[in-house]
Formats: structure tokens, sequence, C-alpha cells
């Protein structure tokens, strides 16, 4: 038997001019950061549902996409994790493209080719 959803009740003021603080255990609920948005869902017997507001890369790789979005909440709620890159792997990085010409003015191929 599936356990039913439990319901989380915070109260929140409004202030004089209409904006509250979203409740930082929804904040953690939502994995919500600094500078992300919400959406308010009014339903019409009264309920309203707050979710986070789901940024999309244009035409991007939904993997790359969600990975970029952990990397900025990271680096937003976390901003003493920031270490420079090690030089070791940016000596890697330039081995792995040595000698590899790219055009970065040039379209790119279709995928499906």
């Amino acid at each position: 038997m599936a356990k039913a959803a439990e319901i989380l009740e915070i109260p929140a003021t409004i202030t004089d001019r209409g904006q509250t603080t979203v409740p930082a255990a929804i904040r953690k609920m939502l994995a919500l950061g600094k500078r992300d948005q919400v959406v308010f869902r009014g339903l019409a017997d009264g309920t309203v549902m707050i979710s986070k507001k789901e940024t999309r890369a244009p035409e991007g790789d939904p993997v790359i996409g969600k990975f970029l979005d952990f990397l900025a909440r990271d680096m937003t709620n976390e901003p003493g994790r920031i270490r420079p890159v090690p030089k070791s792997l940016v000596a890697r990085g330039k081995g792995l493209v040595k000698g590899i010409r790219v055009d970065l003015g040039a379209a790119l191929p279709d995928d499906d080719a």
C-alpha cells in the first residue's frame, strides 16, 4: 500500500508590498538557490501550488543543462567551495585537443548525418 503524501504547512506573512519569503524548508524541498524562479499555479478551489521554474538551455542537452544548473546552484549556495582548476587538469585538457583545428565560426554538422 502506497504511503499518503505528507503535507508540509508553513505560515508566511505577506508584506505591505505583497511580498513574502519562501520558507527555508520549501526552498530546500524544491532545490531553490539564489536567483532561481518559481511558478505559482492557482486552482479553482483556492489551492495554490508552487514549483521551481525549470530553465531550458536553447536546444540544449538535458543532462548538460541539469549539470550546469547544479553547478550554478552550488556556486551560489557554497561559494567557499570554488577552487581554481588545477594546472594538471588544464594540461590534460590541452593534451586532448593538441593538433586539432577548430573553426569556431563554422556551422556545426547535423546530428543525424
